[in-house]
């Protein structure tokens, strides 16, 4: 909790809060912002760090009410507490010498220039201040500028206060003063830098804008913050704020900007009537099976038939309006029955098919003899995490498929994943968790990320005795398990129960903790006693399409798409605050796992049509088969052998439809799979409102780039020795998707297994060495 210790009114609706937050305001500088999150229910809000005192513990953030989310903010009083204060977050400002600076703030943007002035000025640049409003009233810390600034200019647009015009006048003063700028500093209202920069440009002087105003996440994991700068796409948290703006899109900027501010006025709840053409295509299905020849008169098939119709019908609709648990699990006697199917082998091929080298035979073995207790043990000495992976581990291409039943049989595989889920759930309901007696061994060691790779590794060294922390930057754990899969597929209270379990084994876990920004690798170990490291912050930032109008309004990533309906709650409409946008007509492009949850995700959230548009044909799909079933029986349309060309905008830079062009199959590429070729002259356009890319994900350099001497690869994954997950640097390992890219859960879990191996054997060999 983060207790509010000085709140006052600096102008109409705008509000000077200073709270504790030493960690924040221990490495703050110019140009970070953090992430305040008012209570649970409330929605992320990024805002500039204004002012910080190391010694006092305290950040000074200044916000203006103009939606409900910071309202509440602002209603918060002195001695209240926000929940969430992340950060600090984005790229510092780094400080010229003996140089002439100008600083355009307007309005609001007065604070998140006040510590850029007066680091200039403490550097010993002269500092001319241009502060703009519309209004006196509107005017706030005239005296704080002052005292940082050689020079200080007032405008309001009404004349109230100053000169009667507009900052960029007196900048324009300045210039025809002969004033020698070396470069100007422009922040506030989009349109405000706008005109600045326009000012800049006629004239030939550097500019520099601070992008903040367009932020929604601020961890680089939603892509929603994208920006043109200079042609290229970058994204305002992590490769700024802060941006050279004569490269600054700006008509681009300021259509995007405005994306949910209806939404943070008004709210947004679910769209009435939406199975209305799934429903009509089932009462089409009935009748078409009513026209069939009756058999020999009688009418009691067609009736069963129908009977089953409309009652897995109905489960289909419930599915399509609620978040609830698709896929159903085992009875015990179910369990047993599909246990009794596995052969015990004597050298089972289905352990050698498993990430995490799991004893199958072993925990089936007791499930067979309906000792379910005994098989959840056996299950856990390898895996902390069977409830989750009985749920979204791709058994059928790992250990399934090694079964020797399909493997040399005619039969299917056992059901390794569901007698997982199985033994995994009936410990749930029948058996507490009891935290673990086990012996320290003195030596510390930090995990950097809580998704499945973290947890495994933490799990792991927890049972050998180590003192383990997992770091987590969002403010609940779990990494992808939390923020990447919708609550249908993986409930999040399973989520929870395995993090308790991990907790019971002594594994400790902070929240809000941005490795790389609050303290470094370097610091972890150096300054904290850490004696090893195990980063596996995965690779969330988004990947996009790279077609034009991909920066349009109505283009979302998966990643921001399924992290503010999953992290942030936001299907609870009405109980949690964040806003989630959806369109009438969506098209999902890509047809992995991702893909098919955002498509069903969106179904739910009220959407009428949803189609998936994949380049390939069916056989190529990636996505799990079970997945790709539900998704079609929720009325979800693929369009395969499609690729994008194009989105297509209309006047107010909105979606207007997907252009598209047919492919036919070539020869295989890198992947093994078939090239799809488009075929020519057969383009069309797919009318939708909305787009949603689920192509995979790019490393996030949140970590990474603070990491002195991490060795990278091109695409900017974390290089390490597969053997054992070991990176350059001595103590420190890295597994899962920050290493290899976009995998699977369970992939991530067996790094996670390596690394802490591997930790373990490296500190052994190092007390070895001191002895």
């Amino acid at each position: 909790m983060f207790r509010i210790v000085k709140k006052r009114e600096l102008a109409e609706r705008i509000k000077e809060i200073i709270v504790e937050a030493p960690m924040v305001a221990r490495t703050a500088k110019p140009g970070h912002f953090v992430l305040v999150r008012a209570d649970e229910h409330g929605e992320r809000i990024p805002l500039t760090i204004a002012d910080s005192d190391a010694k006092a513990g305290t950040v000074t953030l200044v916000m203006q009410e103009v939606g409900r989310g910071t309202i509440k903010l602002g209603a918060y009083n002195e001695g209240d507490s926000y929940i969430d204060v992340v950060g600090p977050l984005g790229k510092h400002r780094e400080i010229p010498e003996g140089k002439t600076i100008v600083c355009v703030s307007g309005g609001l943007g007065l604070a998140p220039m006040f510590p850029q002035t007066k680091a200039c000025f403490e550097a010993g640049n002269k500092v001319i201040s241009i502060v703009g409003a519309r209004n006196q009233s509107l005017m706030f810390w005239q005296d704080k500028i002052e005292k940082v600034s050689t020079r200080t200019l007032y405008s309001t647009d009404d004349g109230s206060f100053g000169h009667h015009g507009y900052a960029t006048q007196l900048l324009e003063q300045l210039v025809n003063e002969g004033e020698k700028i070396d470069e100007v500093i422009a922040i506030g209202p989009v349109p405000h830098m706008r005109a600045v920069v326009e000012t800049c440009k006629k004239h030939g002087l550097p500019v520099i804008v601070s992008l903040n105003p367009i932020m929604v996440d601020g961890t680089g994991m939603c892509g929603g913050c994208r920006v043109t700068v200079g042609g290229k796409t970058l994204y305002a948290c992590v490769d700024g704020p802060e941006f050279d703006g004569a490269e600054v899109d700006f008509a681009e900027l300021m259509a995007r900007q405005g994306t949910y501010r209806a939404f943070e006025s008004n709210g947004h709840g679910h769209e009435e009537g939406h199975d209305c053409l799934f429903q009509q295509w089932v009462s089409e299905m009935v009748l078409e099976l009513e026209k069939q020849p009756r058999l020999h008169d009688e009418t009691y098939f067609e009736k069963q038939a129908l009977g089953a119709i409309f009652k897995e019908v109905s489960h289909i609709i419930e599915h399509r309006r609620s978040f609830n648990e698709v896929a159903s699990g085992y009875t015990d006697s179910q369990a047993m029955v599909a246990a009794l199917r596995c052969k015990l082998c004597e050298i089972p091929g289905c352990v050698q098919g498993c990430p995490v080298e799991v004893d199958i035979p072993g925990f089936i073995r007791e499930v067979q003899r309906g000792d379910f207790s005994a098989a959840a043990r056996v299950l856990k000495g390898k895996n902390s995490l069977p409830a989750i992976c009985g749920r979204v581990c791709p058994q059928e291409t790992q250990c399934e498929a090694k079964c020797i039943l399909a493997k040399f049989g005619d039969d299917d595989s056992v059901t390794i994943g569901k007698l997982e889920r199985f033994v995994a759930d009936w410990e749930a309901a029948n058996e507490p968790i009891v935290p673990a007696q086990i012996k320290p061994n003195g030596k510390k060691v930090a995990i950097v990320g809580s998704g499945p790779g973290g947890l495994t590794c933490a799990g792991d060294l927890a049972k050998l005795g180590y003192d383990v922390t997992i770091y987590e930057a969002f403010h609940e754990a779990g990494g992808v398990l939390r923020y990447g899969i919708p609550e249908f597929r993986l409930p999040k209270d399973i989520v929870d129960r395995e993090l308790d379990y991990v907790k019971s084994l002594g594994v400790k876990i902070e929240c809000n903790m941005v490795v790389g920004k609050v303290f470094t690798i370097e610091e972890l170990m150096n300054e904290r006693g850490v004696d090893a490291v195990f980063i596996g912050v995965g690779a969330g930032a988004p990947m996009f399409l790279g077609i034009p109008g991909e920066n349009l309004v109505g283009v979302y990533s998966a990643n921001e798409f399924l992290t503010r309906v999953n992290l942030m709650k936001a299907y609870k409409v009405g109980e949690y605050e964040t806003p989630v946008l959806v369109g009438e007509r969506i098209a999902v492009v890509g047809a992995g796992n991702v893909a098919m949850d955002a498509a069903r995700v969106a179904v739910r959230l009220g959407a009428k049509e949803v189609t998936v548009v994949y380049r390939r044909s069916a056989a190529e799909i990636p996505a799990r088969a079970d997945e790709v079933k539900h998704a079609m029986e929720e009325g979800v349309v693929f369009k395969l052998l499609t690729a994008p060309v194009q989105i297509v905008g209309d006047e107010k830079s909105r979606i207007a439809g997907l252009e598209c062009v047919k492919c036919e199959l070539g020869e295989p590429d890198k992947s093994g799979r078939r090239r799809p070729i488009p075929v020519h002259g057969s383009n069309f356009i797919l009318e939708c409102d909305m787009v949603i890319p689920a192509l995979g994900s790019n490393a996030n350099p949140l970590l990474t780039g603070n990491t002195k001497g991490l060795k990278l690869n091109k695409w900017g994954n974390i290089e390490v020795d597969m053997k054992t997950g070991a990176t350059n640097l001595p103590g420190v390992y890295a597994g899962g998707d920050i290493v290899t890219g976009a995998a699977t859960v369970i992939e991530a879990m067996g790094a996670g297994k390596i690394a802490a191996r591997s930790i373990h054997e490296y500190l052994g060999a190092k007390e070895t060495a001191k002895v």
